[in-house]
């Protein structure tokens, strides 16, 4: 059901033997010392326990610590002339410049635009 290496692991980062965690969630040191070997496996309220006494997410000691996100699916869509994706193509081909505009659009472009209004005097 969940990973006992990283109970343990957990538990020795508090600095709590395994007899004061189950004191702490209500069993013997005989089932902490199960459920880190992975031959118990607590209830449902217990394991809500563990994760709450040890301070971590129980997903990682589900072992599921890999989350991935899902972005959110917008109702509308937009649409750009051909010019400007050609525009945005070229600007990505510069790693910099494209880093650059991505970092702080408003800032970028605004000294872009003392910069021509220097070329262009």
């Amino acid at each position: 059901m969940f990973i006992g290496e990283r109970l343990k692991e957990s538990r020795m980062k508090k600095g709590i033997t395994q007899e004061e965690l189950g004191k702490l969630i209500g069993v013997t040191k005989v089932s902490i010392c199960g459920y880190e070997l992975g031959t118990r496996t607590p209830t449902v309220d217990n394991f809500i326990l563990l994760a709450d006494v040890l301070d971590v997410d129980p997903n990682y000691l589900l072992g599921r610590d890999n989350f991935t996100i899902r972005e959110i699916p917008t109702p509308y869509t937009r649409r750009i002339t051909m010019l400007d994706a050609t525009i945005l193509d070229n600007i990505k081909r510069h790693k910099r410049l494209y880093n650059y505009l991505v970092k702080d659009p408003v800032r970028a472009t605004n000294q872009m635009e003392i910069l021509l209004k220097r070329e262009l005097k």
